[in-house]
């Protein structure tokens, strides 16, 4: 009977042993999941940390982009204000200096058409007639002069740039490329051709 009893309390504290490391065991268990949740939400919290830290870098690159996009959207606006201003500027010199340019010609030519006006209604010969002519022809020819007009030597040999050939005759005792009869004088002022000359070159 001793014996029984000993070995059920044997039994007794075996079970009371168990029970202890079942429940450390348990303990041990739930103390790792915790651990687990724990490491997954510091993970977490780390990624969210990250993805913040690369939005606000994202928000700072668009903010410096769209200064840089205001800066050249001003600086486009000026210039193409400024360029409006040139162009209506140069426009309008380009008319006054047009304008001053016809004044200046106009000035030479209403003497001769008031000379040409009193000439058509005087009363006079043929020779009274052509001394009028001969006047206002040296009249036009002053204002030509004045206005810097003057015209175009046709006395040598033909030069395409200066005369233009409407007939060519062919006479050995003319050397070739020669102007032998001016049609219409040509005019220039300074460089720029008014006019070419219209002649007759030989060969």
């Amino acid at each position: 009977m001793k014996k029984e009893d000993n070995k059920k309390e044997i039994l007794e504290d075996n079970e009371e042993i168990i029970q202890e490391d079942e429940k450390i065991i348990d303990e041990n268990v739930e103390e790792v999941i915790n651990s687990e949740d724990i490491v997954e939400e510091e993970v977490q919290e780390e990624s969210n940390e990250d993805e913040l830290d690369m939005l606000r870098k994202n928000k700072d690159k668009i903010k410096k982009l769209t200064n840089e996009v205001e800066t050249y959207k001003d600086r486009l606006i000026r210039v193409t204000a400024e360029y409006e201003n040139f162009r209506k500027r140069t426009t309008k010199e380009k008319e006054g200096i047009y304008t001053e340019a016809c004044s200046d010609v106009l000035k030479e030519l209403i003497p001769v058409i008031d000379n040409l006006e009193r000439a058509f209604v005087a009363d006079g010969s043929i020779d009274d007639l052509k001394k009028g002519i001969e006047m206002t022809l040296k009249g036009v020819q002053g204002s030509l002069v004045k206005l810097g007009v003057e015209e175009i030597d046709a006395s040598k040999e033909f030069d395409p740039n200066l005369h233009q050939a409407v007939m060519h005759i062919e006479d050995e005792a003319i050397e070739k490329n020669t102007v032998v009869e001016v049609f219409m004088r040509g005019y220039k002022r300074g460089e720029k051709i008014i006019r070419h000359s219209v002649v007759k070159v030989a060969n």
